[in-house]
């Protein structure tokens, strides 16, 4: 048998950072997504615990502060694509809102960190969110070309395909034969 997940990144991440430092008896807030303050001071040897702890998740410590803004922008665009209500500004004016930085700051230190675009991130983003809305929710592409604020169902196929190499009507259909074959096992 076959289950297909639905689930939230942001409360999986946090009960993974809360359970874990609750276990190592660390005091701590959690001030943002991907921000944790440690409410007492913690030592380098305790850091390298938690530094392994976290890297079975896939979860590091980001101490560049190049790095921690890099991150804070993927951060920020992860939130904005994934929110339940998606907000309907531009990219660069809620990344610059949010970060306190000019939107061409933070796309010449995310390219020079990266070796790729905000936009192209954001098209990342939204390709991944599209899959999970097709397996998990069933809505159709013109919803979820709604959801993501897409001009239209031509502009979100277009992006799809030139991420993914498969328009989303074809990743449906490759969903739907997958349930059919295992429902027939």
């Amino acid at each position: 048998m076959k289950a297909f997940l639905k689930f939230d990144f942001n409360i999986l991440t946090r009960k993974i950072l809360e359970e874990k430092l609750s276990e190592l008896d660390i005091k701590f807030n959690i001030t943002g997504f991907g921000e944790v303050e440690f409410l007492t001071a913690v030592s380098d040897e305790k850091l390298e615990e938690i530094s392994s702890i976290f890297s079975e998740f896939g979860i590091e410590i980001i101490e560049n502060q190049k790095t921690v803004l890099v991150q804070k922008i993927k951060d920020a665009i992860i939130e904005m694509v994934f929110s339940e209500n998606a907000p309907s500004v531009k990219a660069s004016a809620y990344l610059a809102d949010k970060l306190n930085h000019s939107y061409g700051y933070l796309s010449n230190l995310f390219s020079e960190v990266t070796y790729t675009s905000i936009e192209n991130y954001i098209i990342i983003q939204k390709t991944e969110y599209a899959k999970q809305l097709i397996v998990n929710d069933k809505l159709t592409l013109t919803e979820i070309a709604y959801k993501l604020n897409y001009s239209s169902v031509a502009h979100l196929s277009t992006q799809f395909k030139n991420t993914t190499g498969i328009t989303p009507s074809q990743f449906q259909r490759i969903i739907a034969k997958r349930r059919e074959i295992a429902n027939t096992k």
